[in-house]
């Protein structure tokens, strides 16, 4: 075989690759000859001077071709250097085995032949990250930061590397796969989502289009240093151990879904480099550049900001002060009424009541216990335990011992459960079996602490000795997640500061004190009740299933915990409603001693808050407004949605004490782009600035960079309007919005106005058709109404009914929701659904 082969100039007509950027350049590699290498470059006219340079590494099999996308978006005033690797892409075949060690000496070349200058940010993928990470610690003084993309530096001798690697590297298929056939290159590409076309996979197999060309691929997988005696092992342990002496900003942007460099490869650079910001793209794999859209436009914002400062794109920190720890209230309780009630939760024989001297002992016990089995200030636990005293205990003793509590609930149903908990990446979980079977087969990983063992770990405990100090106010408390209605969960991150000041908030907006007892028919607002000093009351149901609440339930609940608070979604309501008719007076009276009730998750009916007025005649009734991310945010009574009557999108009311909310316009393609301002009636995303708000979206660095851009707001994709009141209504979700020729429309107006028409139960409306010119579909649930598309009489009800041009009206038998509220349309499913039927390419 020729190994020897001089460097040239990739084809013409390789998918998105402008021939400008491409140049040939000789300089000293690292076996100590002059050698060519092919080398992407923006500024290769070298007529615009750059203000700082990107300097990125391709890995194995690829080239300086997964780059192109970085070097197109580049602005004029960043350059953007991709070499290809010796013996690699278009370079020259040198016929030299190279190491590790060669190929930073190499890098060192290529640098030194072009003449590059600081500032200089290191941008890598695959092996190319090592190779990056040995340059970057050689060159401090030019080093501006590092970017990386699904890479390691660490393998673990106590765990088998990737399957994909093993198997690659044994000996019968290491040459097979890799140098005698295009396999290693295929797979490599078939890794990507199957959107890759078929011309970009040909690009990237275009260097290696002979055995000869594709011989460093085969020696490139072998000088993977797996063995402790491997050539490579010593420069790579020392990379992995020095890299956390770089000082610089870092950026890591990672496909989860990648079967070699997993989420434990993130995990342990994240460790080496906490200063790092963080974001998965949920469902790009190992060619994540490939898999998603919007990452080089992403890489290029960190940089811009890396350049100038976050300035306005950055969240102000909230001024407000921080108050008394989480488990404050709950140890006063302990000491003023030890027999008093901390939580009322259903028994096999009734009722189980937890005492909040216990509750407290328990806290201290676990935490001290946890301690001892390794867990420390600042690491992730995963809490999977039914809702009830172990939950509490266990969060509380997290709390009180620094570490941060990853919050999933069953409505995420077991994939969203697993995705969100690989996202948050816990170094510890507390799971009941059945979630053991889950982090297992989802290999999560992290240490599981089964929940059969907290009373050994309690007793631990009693010997172990006392706790570090108590976390700061501006440390992480809980990371928690959004429903996914829209997308995949996203991570929302909370210190003990915000968590605190949200309890504060509902405390004093809703007057609460150790006469009430709260009803909680969503299981996460029942950890708050320890942290109000108020007991806890969980309703016979599953709270997985939040139209499980029957009426009899609920009576039973706030009977037995002397309940005067009820906290529910709308679905809860609503089933409450259906079942009424099975409470006996006992019951009804039960239900009057409740003095307020909370609707939230999403929008509630006038037909059900008055339903449930009648029913419960001597309580408040509210639907507090928020998110994840921010609640509460604003609130509306049951009279103030009287007296507002119908309008365009459901009456969220004034916003709270301490929060402010703002409309950014959103344009005739759906884009909220408007300045943002508290004018009336003009459609748009909600912000919100709140001193209770989030920390950040949890490993979603773009994400949240897009949502805190306005400093000190958050965008909350939320659609609506504040009215001459200053009052907030909201139309939908941003990614919702129907663009029509006439300007963007709200769905949520139209679909309560068909809503109204006798015979139907629910509606969605949606729009089809290209942005900017979309037609109203509305899609209506009516029982005994054929699937697909209406009957004129009912198309005409709902036309007359809504005002605004409807192209056509549909049929189905159900609408499609989220797990958790049971009550967020998922639009989106709709209105595919929607254009296939008109289109012919469904069945209805």
């Amino acid at each position: 075989m020729t190994a020897y082969d001089p460097a040239c100039l990739p084809p013409d007509d390789l998918p998105g690759l402008d021939r400008a950027w491409s140049r040939l350049v000789t300089g000293t590699s690292g076996d100590g000859e002059k050698r060519t290498w092919h080398v992407l470059d923006t500024h290769a006219d070298g007529d615009e001077p750059a203000a700082l340079t990107l300097l990125c590494v391709h890995g194995n099999p690829t080239w300086s071709y997964t780059w192109r996308s970085l070097l197109a978006a580049a602005p004029d005033d960043v350059r953007v250097v991709a070499a290809d690797q010796l013996d690699m892409g278009f370079s020259e075949r040198t016929g030299v085995d190279r190491t590790l060690a060669m190929r930073i000496d190499d890098l060192d070349g290529v640098v030194d032949a072009l003449d590059l200058r600081g500032p200089i940010v290191a941008v890598a993928h695959d092996w190319g990250g090592p190779i990056a990470l040995g340059w970057s610690l050689r060159h401090r003084d030019v080093l501006a930061g590092v970017v990386l993309l699904n890479t390691a530096v660490h393998q673990p001798r106590e765990a088998l590397p990737p399957a994909v690697i093993r198997g690659v590297r044994s000996r019968p298929l290491l040459w097979t796969s890799t140098v005698g056939t295009k396999g290693f290159i295929t797979g490599t590409t078939l890794l990507s989502r199957p959107t890759m076309s078929r011309a970009v996979a040909r690009a990237y197999a275009a260097p290696y289009a002979t055995a000869e060309r594709r011989l460093a691929i085969g020696q490139f997988v072998a000088d993977i240093p797996l063995e402790d005696d491997h050539p490579s092992r010593a420069t790579l342990d020392g990379i992995a151990d020095q890299v956390g002496e770089l000082d610089v900003p870092a950026l890591f942007l990672w496909g989860p879904g990648d079967p070699v460099f997993s989420d434990r490869y993130l995990r342990d650079l994240a460790a080496r480099m906490p200063q790092a910001d963080i974001h998965r793209y949920e469902g790009a794999r190992h060619l994540v550049i490939e898999d998603a859209p919007t990452i080089a436009d992403d890489l290029l914002s960190w940089v811009d900001d890396l350049r100038d400062g976050p300035g306005n794109g950055a969240a102000a920190e909230a001024l407000a002060g921080a108050g008394e720890p989480l488990w404050q209230r709950l140890s006063e309780r302990a000491r003023t009424a030890p027999d008093g009630p901390a939580l009322v939760e259903p028994a096999a024989d009734g009722w189980r009541t937890i005492r909040w001297g216990r509750l407290s002992a328990n806290v201290e016990r676990i935490a001290r216990g946890l301690h001892a089995r390794g867990v420390r200030p600042g690491d992730r636990v995963a809490v999977l335990i039914t809702p009830g005293a172990d939950l509490l205990a266990v969060v509380y003793a997290c709390w009180r011992l620094g570490a941060v509590v990853v919050v999933t609930d069953a409505g995420l149903g077991a994939r969203g459960i697993v995705r969100a908990l690989r996202g948050s990446g816990p170094r510890f979980a507390v799971a009941i079996p059945r979630a053991e079977r889950l982090l297992r087969f989802g290999r999560v990983g992290g240490t599981v602490i089964p929940s059969r063992d907290l009373v050994a770990i309690a007793d631990e405990g009693d010997i172990a000795p006392p706790l570090p100090s108590a976390p700061g106010a501006d440390d992480d408390a809980v990371i928690a997640f959004t429903s996914g209605s829209t997308g995949p969960a996203k991570g929302v991150a909370y210190t003990h500061a915000q968590v605190q000041r949200t309890r504060d908030l509902l405390a004093r907006h809703y007057g609460l004190g150790e006469e009430d007892g709260l009803v909680a028919a969503f299981a996460p607002w029942a950890l708050l009740g320890p942290a109000l000093g108020i007991p806890s009351v969980l309703p016979r149901m599953d709270l997985s299933v939040p139209d499980s609440l029957t009426a009899s339930a609920l009576a039973d609940a706030v009977t037995a915990g002397h309940g005067t608070v009820l906290w529910a979604s709308p679905a809860a309501l609503a089933n409450v409603l259906r079942t009424q008719d099975s409470l006996d007076a006992s019951g009804r009276r039960s239900l009057e001693q409740l003095r307020l009730v909370l609707g939230a998750g999403a929008p509630v009916s006038s037909a059900t808050l008055h339903g449930i007025r009648r029913l419960c005649p001597k309580a408040s009734i509210r639907t507090p407004y928020g998110m994840t991310e921010v609640l509460p945010v604003a609130e509306a009574t049951i009279d103030d949605i009287d007296a507002a009557g119908p309008g365009e999108g459901v009456l969220v009311g004034r916003p709270l004490p301490g929060v402010s909310v703002m409309i950014s316009a959103v344009d005739r393609e759906g884009r909220a782009v408007g300045v943002p301002a508290t004018d009336a009636d003009v459609l748009g995303e909600v912000l919100v600035a709140a001193p209770h708000g989030k920390s950040r979206y949890d490993r979603l660095w773009a994400t949240e960079r897009a949502s805190s851009r306005d400093a000190g707001w958050h965008r909350t994709g939320d659609l609506g309007h504040l009215d001459t009141q200053g009052w907030l209504w909201i139309e939908g979700r941003l990614a919702h919005v129907i663009t029509t020729p006439e300007g963007p429309v709200g769905p949520v107006g139209i679909e309560q106005s068909a809503q109204r028409v006798p015979g139907v139960e629910q509606a969605a409306a949606v729009g089809v058709g290209p942005v900017g010119t979309q037609q109203v579909v509305v899609v209506v649930v009516s029982p005994g109404s054929r699937r697909g598309v209406a009957d004129p009489a009912l198309s005409e009800q709902v036309r007359e009914a809504v005002g605004v041009p409807v192209a056509a009206v549909l049929v189905r038998d159900d609408l499609p929701v989220d797990i958790r509220h049971r009550a967020k349309i998922d639009r989106t499913a709709v209105g595919r659904w929607a254009a296939g039927i008109l289109e012919g390419r469904r069945r209805p």
